[in-house]
């Protein structure tokens, strides 16, 4: 990451903190007589949204958003293969990729995608860096094992 792209995310970050900070001040404003789990719920939501901000920020710079086929060191060919078949994959683009924190915040990620040319399956590549095979697991659930 450069000095401008550390200055954006910091930026970035000050923003989505203080918008967390201000609306709890609002939100308590508004419901003096909240318990202390209705303010608990309350802030976890609003951290729960900010968490998954900032972890699509800082997923989107990681190289992983992108594959290449070249060869991997001890002269593999390292080009993503399709789950079903293991054929190469055919790069088809960038394409939107959605899936759920641990919090059940929505995360939209920008990855290259593959097609498989022998099945006609369509991958994400670099799931394959996170673990996730089905396309219906979220990317915590993975990491944490499901």
């Amino acid at each position: 990451m450069d000095s401008n792209e550390r200055e954006a995310f910091e930026r970035d970050w000050a923003a989505l903190s203080e918008e967390v900070l201000s609306g709890m001040a609002d939100w308590r404003a508004q419901h003096p007589r909240a318990t202390l789990s209705e303010i608990e719920t309350e802030l976890d939501g609003r951290l729960a949204r900010m968490r998954a901000r900032l972890l699509e920020r800082v997923a989107q710079q990681s190289a992983a958003t992108t594959w290449r086929q070249k060869a991997a060191p001890g002269g593999e060919d390292a080009a993503p293969r399709c789950a079903q078949c293991g054929t190469r994959l055919e790069p088809y683009g960038r394409r939107t990729r959605r899936l759920r924190t641990g919090g059940g915040q929505e995360l939209r990620l920008q990855r290259d995608y593959g097609v498989c040319p022998h099945c006609g399956q369509g991958f994400f590549p670099s799931d394959g860096n996170t673990g996730i095979t089905d396309p219906l697991l979220t990317w915590s659930s993975a990491l944490r094992g499901r």
